[in-house]
């Protein structure tokens, strides 16, 4: 399997080395292996969905307010 390193992936999909760090941390992407401090990612990798969004602010009111 060819992998490719954390800012190659970064410019491929747009996305700050940082938060694909934070990606590869969680285990939000398959395959990836960590060697010595460089996460190496698969060359298939595919860009894990962004749960920062609009949406989850809008589903964390809903579950308050049925908490109240």
């Amino acid at each position: 399997m060819d992998y490719m390193p954390l800012k190659e992936a970064s410019k491929k999909w747009g996305v700050p080395s940082r938060r694909i760090n934070y990606y590869c941390a969680d285990g939000r992407i398959p395959g990836s292996i960590k060697v010595a401090t460089i996460w190496l990612l698969p060359q298939d990798a595919e860009k894990p969905i962004d749960r920062r969004g609009k949406t989850q602010k809008i589903l964390k009111r809903i579950e308050i307010s049925e908490v109240l």
